[in-house]
């Protein structure tokens, strides 16, 4: 993949969405920046830029060390908070007000999230746990425990209530 396929790597996923090509894009290029040492030293000023653009105005915290597959589709993005040593897989969808995180302390692990999860909005994923593939993530559930791939959960906290 060259530069400019991984830098849009998200683009036709987020067709009709101009806030989410915008976010994911320069997600995408600051991550390239920080991962070489050569472009880091010509491309700082834009990491710090990044960070006030798109963390501070925008309300989005996606830190360009975060792990996130390619197609990932980003609706709204408002309140959206991502630790940074989180991992997403593939065709993956993001709503607002979702955060991924740990459960409070920097002790505490982070989740790993699989291909092909759709997460509502007002989600919360916290601490060491495993969403696995093909799953759907309902509204405004409080996820702290494990889930297998192929279903759909729900609920504070969330229970699986359909198995695909």
């Amino acid at each position: 993949m060259n530069i400019f396929e991984y830098i849009f790597q998200d683009w036709k996923c987020n067709k009709g969405n101009v806030k989410g090509q915008f976010i994911l894009a320069h997600l995408r290029l600051a991550q390239i920046i920080k991962r070489n040492k050569l472009l880091f030293v010509i491309g700082f000023w834009y990491l710090a830029l990044y960070y006030i653009f798109i963390e501070w105005l925008m309300g989005v915290e996606i830190n360009w060390k975060v792990v996130i597959g390619e197609n990932t589709q980003l609706h709204h993005g408002v309140g959206l908070v991502i630790h940074p040593k989180a991992i997403i897989g593939n065709n993956c969808v993001l709503r607002h007000c979702t955060t991924i995180g740990n459960k409070g302390t920097a002790a505490d692990g982070l989740p790993v999230i699989g291909n092909n999860v759709n997460i509502g909005a007002h989600v919360c994923i916290l601490g060491e746990i495993r969403i696995g593939d093909n799953v759907t993530i309902g509204a405004g559930a409080v996820v702290l425990k494990d889930v297998p791939s192929n279903c759909v959960v729900a609920g504070n906290p969330a229970k699986i209530i359909k198995q695909l």
